[in-house]
């Protein structure tokens, strides 16, 4: 099993990151790289609590799906998405939304965590692939998609 965190600061007050972070159409615009889409459950909008979705995506020139459902959420300071049916063996992604304050005036911000748990599958051939590959490959991802929220929530700069 892996895990690694990745921490955000992004200069929007926590309900706003935290509602961009649920909705379906901001991920799969963070995710356009690998034509990420909702193929199935619920396909657009704010996901909430209980919630599932099936992604498709495309990963190391394979077609992968993901089913993933939103397993606890309390709006707007933590959700958890936790994998149903897919290719890990386990996967646990919890995000975090804390209040903090950054810039002139102490303008509120949200400094974002991101706790992923994952499993490759494949038994030990998997653990080689997840030390070689995978947590690095994940750990952009999720860099990918907060650089991504970050621009789409923080004010424009004037």
């Amino acid at each position: 099993m892996s895990r690694f965190q990745v921490t955000t600061l992004v200069l929007a007050p926590p309900p706003v990151v935290f509602d961009a972070s649920l909705s379906v159409e901001l991920h799969t615009a963070s995710m356009r790289g690998s034509r990420e889409r909702a193929v199935a459950g619920v396909t657009s909008g704010r996901l909430s609590l209980g919630d599932q979705v099936t992604w498709r995506a495309r990963h190391f020139g394979l077609t992968w799906h993901l089913t993933s459902t939103i397993s606890a959420c309390t709006r707007p300071s933590y959700f958890v998405d936790e994998q149903v049916d897919g290719p890990f063996r386990h996967w646990r992604h919890e995000h975090t939304f804390e209040l903090t304050h950054a810039g002139k005036g102490d303008t509120e911000a949200t400094l974002m965590k991101d706790i992923v748990d994952f499993a490759a599958p494949a038994g030990p051939l998997g653990t080689v692939a997840d030390s070689l590959v995978l947590r690095r490959y994940m750990t952009k991802l999720i860099l990918l998609r907060n650089a991504h929220l970050k621009r789409s929530t923080e004010p424009a700069k004037r």
